[in-house]
């Protein structure tokens, strides 16, 4: 790897040093470099006592653009507040001072991880971040432009939680909470937080309600059989592969060639979501005929490698959906994780097992996949109060 000017960035006495290496890609990957001495081996050879710390921060190499010069400049902003904090960590342990910490805008510093993370939901990263900073700043306005490590406490997680199930419903509650776990413990993975404050802290267990609306047997034919000028037929075939085997859409737009077995009839790969918080996140899926048609043969001279639906953002995606469904007639508020909650129910009020389904749904428990059985419920309770009311009187 070549070695990257780091003109500037430190004084002869930092230790640690940040110094950066050009990737083959032409990122650069930033890291801190710690000189603990000289040692010598007895017979007058002197060796020098260095490690290295990959931050896991990248500059564009040549930025061209000045979106990408800003955000240079703020990776580069994040680096050097990293390095102030490690440099008191590592005097403090090498000598024993103590130094007051002013520690590192936790809003600058997650955000950066975000941009720099590349998991498919990053939109769900971004949505917890936003609701942490709303919180702040309607709860802890003195901190609403920067909040350090130092900041953090139990009582504000506490409260950050008890705010997560006030402003959202049904999955959103947890998805959002387990999000925001995920960036506490990337920072306390990287010593930027010492303990985090979220342990043992749950928001209020929502995962038995189904908060969103579902398509029948009879809608979904409904939705298929419609047509209208300009549509699109990735999002069409897509939703259908949503709708008849539960994937998410981060992982259709991630799903390739490779993940398809075409003599054995199976579809294996890891979910995006869960990847980071379950040891379960690998899914086989069996294809029949009908699956293998909405997927498509593998074109001829293709990588394992390429991408079989290249989809536009899940926003993006929603609009489509939601601009079909109206065209189809179906007034309901239907988004792509709809056609996941369908296909769970639509299998169990078929008459499939419970257990099959949460392992096709890739669960890591049943209580995940017990709300199906209770929206399944509600279903025929619905059905029940749906009869004409008739006078009895006379039966």
């Amino acid at each position: 790897m070549a070695k990257f000017s780091t003109k500037g960035w430190n004084t002869s006495t930092d230790n640690p040093k940040l110094l950066g290496n050009v990737l083959a890609d032409g990122r650069v990957s930033l890291y801190l470099r710690y000189n603990y001495g000289s040692v010598s081996d007895g017979e007058g050879i002197v060796k020098v006592d260095r490690v290295k710390e990959s931050l896991r921060l990248y500059l564009i190499n040549n930025p061209r653009t000045p979106i990408e010069r800003q955000q240079n400049k703020d990776t580069l902003e994040l680096a050097q507040e990293i390095k102030k904090d490690r440099g008191r960590q590592f005097l403090e342990d090498k000598e024993g001072y103590k130094f007051k910490q002013n520690g590192i805008n936790l809003f600058q510093y997650f955000a950066s991880f975000i941009r720099q993370s590349g998991v498919a939901d990053k939109h769900v990263l971004e949505g917890a971040l936003k609701n942490f900073q709303d919180f702040i700043g309607e709860e802890y306005p003195q901190f609403a432009n920067r909040i350090e490590p130092k900041n953090l406490s139990r009582e504000m997680m506490e409260r950050f939680a008890h705010y997560i199930e006030d402003v959202h419903t049904g999955e959103g509650v947890r998805t959002y909470w387990q999000r925001f776990k995920r960036l506490i413990n990337y920072a306390v993975d990287k010593g930027v937080i010492k303990k985090s404050p979220c342990l043992k802290i749950k928001v209020m267990n929502t995962n038995d309600i189904l908060g969103k609306d579902i398509l029948s047997r009879e809608e979904l034919q409904q939705l298929f059989a419609t047509h209208y000028p300009k549509e699109s037929e990735t999002i069409r075939r897509a939703f259908a592969l949503t709708c008849f085997t539960g994937i998410r859409h981060c992982d259709i737009a991630s799903l390739s060639y490779g993940n398809i077995d075409y003599s054995n009839k199976l579809m294996t790969f890891r979910q995006s979501k869960v990847q980071h918080d379950s040891s379960v996140s690998g899914v086989p899926i069996p294809l029949n005929d009908t699956l293998l048609a909405i997927i498509g043969e593998k074109p001829e001279g293709a990588k394992d490698s390429d991408l079989i639906f290249r989809l536009p953002s899940i926003e993006a995606s929603n609009k489509a959906l939601r601009h079909w469904t109206k065209r189809a007639g179906i007034d309901k508020h239907i988004t792509w994780h709809c056609g996941r909650h369908s296909f769970a129910t639509n299998l169990l009020s078929n008459g499939a097992n419970i257990k099959v389904v949460s392992e096709l749904l890739g669960h890591s428990s049943l209580k995940f996949t017990q709300k199906y059985v209770r929206a399944l419920d509600d279903q025929k309770k619905a059905a029940i109060n749906s009869l004409p009311q008739i006078d009895i009187t006379n039966i």
